[in-house]
């Protein structure tokens, strides 16, 4: 009989064979538009990041570890308990009110994550007599909480309103029917179709889902998500997100949605049951972060003219790049080994981004996926395409 460590062992080396074994560097810095990472010869040097999802560059930003003090001083490190126990704070009702008005919904309900609010979603609401449509890119958490549900699963090619129609109209004897989308597809950088999608839903009767983690905060105009970019704002049923990208960084997602199904959340959602209580600093953070962003931020249209103006030089350069004008800004090297190897050599130059291959992207898409920041300089953009044109 096999050991089974020494099978873990193989496959291990099979993929540093294929050159796409992925390095977790260590960084010794705060979140930033530079870092601080640390070399396996022990020594510290600074990089451009141009990987974190800081799209507001809040990240390490002083004014959100002085709220966070606050938070700690005034509701303590922790609330050892899950939420129906004794683990709500007041702050974590304000936050929960905040975030639904803030992404144009009713209520919400705070988990420790997203992948969490995806995961404790689809088995709350759905049974075998309903089914989920789910767009083919969507996130590994939706694809995960819908193999939790015992509904029928159907998907359609990304994007792709035809097929979405077809599917709609093929099961219009389901009890429910559940459109799922990413907001921002996250490997991509491309927008869903949410005018055509509830368009379609309010036709056939379906409700619309959003995961908006690649978009709350910094996407629309005045922030609000993929909605408000694609003036659905307040059209759509479910909303998920995440406070770990652009609100900050640190931790805790939500589901924001209609009361009713807030409601039936709390009572049957097992993350939701089962988890402790997002942390009272991180809460009274996200709190102070909304109240910012509500009052309007430079930051949200800094970030539309640093993606703007990186896609306009990566283009005049002749860099293959997935179309769109989001902060994702994939630069497509197709080659797995290759792509690993170039952002090695960019890493080398003081640039840090990350290649991405399979299993994270399909076979044969291999790419460098960078990440724009209101934070960022066009001398910072600059440094990247002149390096990128070294290289490809």
């Amino acid at each position: 009989m096999s050991n089974p460590i020494s099978l873990f062992e193989q496959e291990l080396e099979a993929i540093k064979a294929k050159g796409i074994y992925k390095t977790e560097r260590l960084i010794s810095s705060t979140q930033g538009r530079e870092i601080q990472t640390i070399a396996a010869d022990k020594k510290e040097a600074t990089f451009l990041n141009l990987c974190a999802n800081n799209y507001l560059g809040l990240g390490g930003s002083k004014q959100l570890v002085d709220f966070a003090k606050d938070g700690l001083d005034n509701y303590g490190f922790g609330l050892n308990s899950v939420r129906f126990i004794c683990g709500t704070q007041t702050i974590h009702r304000e936050l929960e009110q905040k975030v639904a008005e803030f992404v144009g919904c009713q209520d919400a309900v705070l988990y420790s994550s997203c992948f969490d609010a995806n995961g404790g979603l689809f088995e709350t609401l759905l049974n075998k007599e309903d089914v989920v449509i789910s767009d083919k890119l969507n996130h590994a958490s939706i694809i995960d909480g819908i193999r939790l549900c015992k509904a029928e699963r159907k998907l359609y090619e990304n994007n792709d309103m035809e097929q979405l129609e077809a599917l709609l109209i093929e099961s219009e004897t389901s009890r429910i029917r559940l459109i799922v989308t990413d907001g921002v597809f996250s490997m991509d950088g491309v927008i869903a179709n949410l005018s055509k999608i509830v368009e379609l839903a309010e036709k056939y009767n379906a409700l619309v889902m959003v995961d908006d983690s690649h978009a709350t905060g910094f996407v629309g105009k005045s922030g609000r998500g993929t909605a408000e970019h694609c003036d659905v704002f307040g059209k759509i049923d479910i909303v998920t997100g995440t406070f770990g990208k652009a609100l900050g960084g640190a931790s805790g997602g939500f589901t924001a949605c209609h009361s009713s199904i807030a409601d039936l959340l709390r009572q049957r959602s097992r993350p939701y049951l089962f988890s402790n209580s997002l942390a009272p600093a991180i809460v009274w953070t996200e709190i102070k972060v909304l109240e910012l962003l509500n009052k309007g931020s430079e930051l949200i249209a800094q970030v539309q003219t640093n993606s703007k103006y990186l896609r306009e030089k990566l283009t005049e350069a002749g860099i293959d790049i997935v179309p769109g004008e989001h902060a994702i800004v994939p630069v497509m090297i197709y080659d797995e080994v290759k792509a690993m190897a170039v952002a090695q050599k960019l890493y080398q130059e003081g640039i840090y981004v990350v290649g991405f291959c399979y299993p994270v992207v399909p076979l044969g898409k291999a790419r460098i996926r960078v990440q724009v920041s209101a934070i960022h300089s066009t001398e910072d953009l600059d440094r990247l395409v002149a390096a990128l044109k070294k290289y490809l």
